[in-house]
């Protein structure tokens, strides 16, 4: 069986930052992925399967809804908690860190902020435990970057609504018990329904063929004139707010998150380096192979203190959505850079599953489009610092 060797690169002495409790969950988190995921998830990435056990072991190990309060099934933790588990889970794979993602801040996070007490009750607990897993449909076949012209939409029927339209690019979707849907009232206002699967006329068709995430579950949601009681709809938002307000929490793990994966292909390219001789000396003391290794330890240690700052930001409660974009975008590019300069330092060993790197290049092609792609977010910035909007 393959060992997991990872050592987690500090150049600036970041753990100082950290609370012992941060320490102890990073800890706990990296501990699991090196016995329970790194030793499978090549072989499962191979065969675009989905590690189904890893919902129930997150589950226990709470990696689900960290930041959302114990009473709820929750961790109750800051978000430098939050952000060091979605850094260590994609540390494993991205596919891994996005099951938790979507259950924690995409599922979890809209019943606790939007739904009400009944509701919260009633889904949070077997969410976090892992018994139950959830997936967001946003997304759709013809509308992407540009939510607001979804067309998925529910008609009033007295107690109920019906429900139709369709979802792609789903997370989770095909092993999900619960689907957090977003969708045009008669009004034109966007709502969040709660759909349970066994609603008839609710399907989830997996979605094959992808070259990325393929440890992930990915499908579609199809409604087709499904009834949704209307204690399922969530209560306390209303309009493009709701499911932007969960982006925001999720592009925030992402930030963490990738980080993690550029940690794993550094680590791996630096061990190869001192190992592998060419020219009768090891790889790495070559200036061409230090150049790289040199600017991939530069930009890990400067998304280690945008994070880090981010996360303080956001447990105070004073981070922006603008400021998540610029979080999500820095560590996805520096990321994809670091794993093909990675891959390139292992030559042909790179592009074998014996490594990781190659996973992880083809998992972060995904990771820069998804939850606002990489000049979605660029023209967020923008917007931000100027004042004008380039999207109209």
């Amino acid at each position: 069986m393959k060992q997991d060797l990872f050592q987690s690169p500090d150049y600036y002495l970041v753990d100082e930052l950290f609370t012992e409790e941060h320490k102890l969950i990073r800890d706990a988190v990296r501990t699991y992925v090196k016995k329970e995921i790194s030793p499978i998830i090549e072989e499962y990435a191979q065969k675009a399967e989905f590690p189904q056990q890893i919902v129930q072991q997150m589950g226990e190990l709470g990696c689900f809804g960290p930041t959302v309060p114990v009473e709820y099934g929750g961790g109750g933790l800051d978000y430098i908690s939050y952000g060091l588990m979605m850094q260590e889970l994609e540390r494993g794979d991205s596919g891994v860190r996005s099951t938790a993602s979507v259950q924690g801040s995409l599922v979890m996070y809209p019943i606790y902020a939007y739904g009400n007490e009944e509701q919260r009750k009633k889904y949070l607990p077997k969410l976090a435990s892992g018994e139950w897993l959830g997936c967001f449909g946003l997304t759709e076949p013809n509308h992407g970057s540009d939510p607001s012209s979804m067309l998925t939409n529910i008609k009033d029927a007295g107690d109920h609504v019906i429900l139709n339209g369709a979802k792609m690019w789903i997370s989770n979707a095909p092993y999900s018990q619960v689907a957090v849907v977003w969708a045009k009232d008669e009004e034109g206002i966007v709502r969040g329904v709660i759909v349970e699967r066994g609603m008839e006329g609710f399907s989830t068709p997996t979605t094959h063929g992808k070259w990325s995430l393929r440890a992930s579950a990915t499908g579609e949601l199809v409604f087709d004139n499904v009834k949704v009681p209307k204690e399922n709809i969530l209560p306390n938002v209303k309009g493009l707010k709701g499911p932007l307000g969960c982006l925001t929490k999720a592009r925030y793990g992402i930030a963490w998150g990738v980080l993690g994966a550029a940690m794993d292909c550094y680590d791996t390219a630096l061990r190869y380096s001192k190992q592998r001789i060419q020219f009768d000396k090891p790889i790495a003391a070559f200036q061409l192979q230090q150049k790289k290794l040199a600017e991939m330890i530069t930009e890990i240690t400067k998304a280690q203190l945008l994070n880090w700052r981010l996360g303080v930001l956001m447990s105070e409660g004073r981070a922006t959505p603008q400021q998540v974009s610029m979080a999500k975008r820095n560590s996805c590019e520096i990321a994809t850079n670091i794993c093909r300069d990675a891959r390139q330092m292992l030559g042909g060993m790179g592009i074998t599953g014996e490594y990781s790197i190659m996973r992880h290049m083809m998992n972060l092609e995904s990771v820069i489009t998804y939850e606002g792609t990489h000049d979605i977010h660029l023209l967020i910035t923008g917007m931000d610092v100027t004042g004008f909007n380039a999207f109209k």
